[in-house]
């Protein structure tokens, strides 16, 4: 199809990217994602995205189509990334220098048990569907929105682009819908109502015992030989009548990362359905030709000053329980970019780095590699799912253990957020630090590597503080209101 990239360019300095998507959001399924980067404090890029061309709202074999012609639903036999790289193939934007990373295309999340459809032996033994609690992450295995118009924030410039893809010739429309997004950006914001929200508690789909005894079982198929390491994770639930998106400026306050995202999904099976999160790692990237990912493992907290953030640091990289935990990861990473790499490329740039976030630091390595020139984003995806930080090594057995030991499906946990670009470009997130909202239901789920010597009071600890980031949140966007 023949198609061009309209990019008009207005001046922002009054604007935030909050302001901005608070001013569009409106009716349509929508989203915006930023980022800060390791170190930084401030993010190059935001993403907005409004009144996607369309929906496709996967579960199993149905594919829900929804777009201007209204809803349809499609049978895909298989694996239904082949679906969507099917409808990605029809747009094909070449990216022009100079022209933020991305934009426009598809932009979503796929769900952790949609590993099923990348590795047939395991179609029987994922738990999926609906768990018999409310409690659950009954959530379809991915969503993605067809992103023609973005709304893109440079930070570094103050400015604000305005990008229209437009297909089949009609530039005329394509103009007339910025005109429109222009013209409510340059409006006030409506005023906000106080809205009455009580505080409200925090519940688990297991007990202490439960999550303890999980870690006593992966650690005899780890004794046994099954498995070197395995993630174990429990969810926590939270029913409160908050705003979704002000927990995502809570969230953007408390804990800003390199990969933070808020989707509004719009009606899911009846129910509102949103996705907040502030992950703190790459899954996949490919940018041209070059395929990349940055496992993180081992973490320390950050110190009171910077002698005892040095000294933490330091004392992290000696530390040999983190090291073996590491080199493993780096070497699935390997591995899997391996699979859809050209012989002899792939290779680790970046071995054993520290990098600090806002409350903790982590070890982290980056491995790259050239990807084959017949294969493309999608491919990549498929050879990665999901990423070993969130599975365990070898990863095809960590995942039987998991499903197993874990009483509900994960849903979007430990799956991947973020884009498939017109120009054939990709960067996802792990679904990590990451809160699904359904209705007034806020459910967040938090892991840790069990390793052979790993204590079960300590793993159910460690899940606990990494939930609390996330929660606190929903504390703060409770009492702010």
């Amino acid at each position: 199809t023949s198609a061009q990239t309209i990019i008009r360019e207005i001046s922002a300095d009054l604007e935030t990217p909050i302001s901005v998507y608070m001013k569009l959001r409106g009716e349509t399924p929508s989203f915006l994602l930023e980022s800060v980067e390791g170190g930084e404090r401030i993010a190059r890029y935001s993403f907005i995205g409004v009144q996607p061309r369309a929906q496709y709202i996967i579960r199993d074999t149905n594919i829900e189509i929804k777009d201007s012609h209204g809803i349809r639903n499609t049978h895909y036999e298989g694996d239904p990334t082949l679906f969507l790289q099917n409808e990605m193939s029809r747009y094909s934007f070449k990216s022009q220098p100079g022209v933020p990373r991305f934009i426009g295309g598809l932009v979503g999340y796929l769900g952790y048990e949609s590993v099923r459809f990348f590795e047939p032996t395991l179609q029987s033994k994922m738990k999926r569907g609906h768990a018999s609690t409310r409690l659950s992450a009954s959530i379809p295995d991915g969503i993605y929105l067809l992103a023609d118009t973005v709304i893109s924030f440079d930070h570094a410039r103050r400015s604000l682009s305005l990008i229209a893809n437009v297909l089949e010739d009609d530039v005329e429309s394509a103009n007339r819908k910025l005109d429109e997004i222009e013209s409510r950006i340059h409006r006030s914001l409506p005023a906000t109502q106080p809205r009455e929200v009580k505080p409200s508690k925090t519940i688990s789909n297991m007990t202490q015992g439960n999550f303890e005894d999980m870690v006593r079982n992966a650690k005899e198929h780890i004794s046994a030989g099954d498995i070197f390491q395995v993630v174990l994770s429990q969810r926590f639930t939270r029913e409160t009548d908050v705003e979704p998106f002000d927990v995502y400026r809570a969230v953007r306050r408390l804990n800003p990362s390199p990969y933070m995202f808020f989707f509004d999904f719009g009606l899911v099976d009846d129910e509102p359905l949103f996705i907040v999160g502030s992950s703190p790692e790459m899954f996949v990237r490919l940018e041209g030709r070059t395929a990349s990912l940055r496992p993180i493992a081992g973490t320390r907290p950050r110190g009171v000053d910077s002698a005892a953030d040095a000294a933490l640091a330091q004392e992290l990289l000696a530390d040999p329980k983190e090291r073996a935990e590491h080199v493993m990861l780096v070497d699935l990473g390997r591995n899997d970019l391996g699979r859809v790499c050209e012989y002899g490329t792939v290779k680790v740039s970046d071995f054993f780095t520290v990098e600090k976030y806002s409350h903790v630091m982590h070890i982290v390595s980056h491995v790259e590699g050239k990807l084959k020139p017949e294969l493309t984003a999608f491919d990549l995806v498929r050879a990665a799912f999901p990423a070993g930080t969130v599975s365990g090594a070898p990863k095809v057995r960590a995942l039987e253990i998991i499903s197993e030991l874990e009483p509900d499906p994960r849903g979007a946990y430990a799956g991947m957020v973020g884009y498939f670009g017109f120009d054939g470009n990709m960067d996802t997130c792990l679904a990590i630090r990451t809160m699904v909202g359904r209705g007034n239901t806020f459910t967040v789920q938090a892991g840790g590597g069990v390793v052979a010597d790993s204590n079960p009071t300590t793993e159910f600890q460690e899940t606990v503080n990494k939930a609390s980031a996330m929660l606190k949140a929903i504390d703060v966007a409770e009492q702010n209101q």
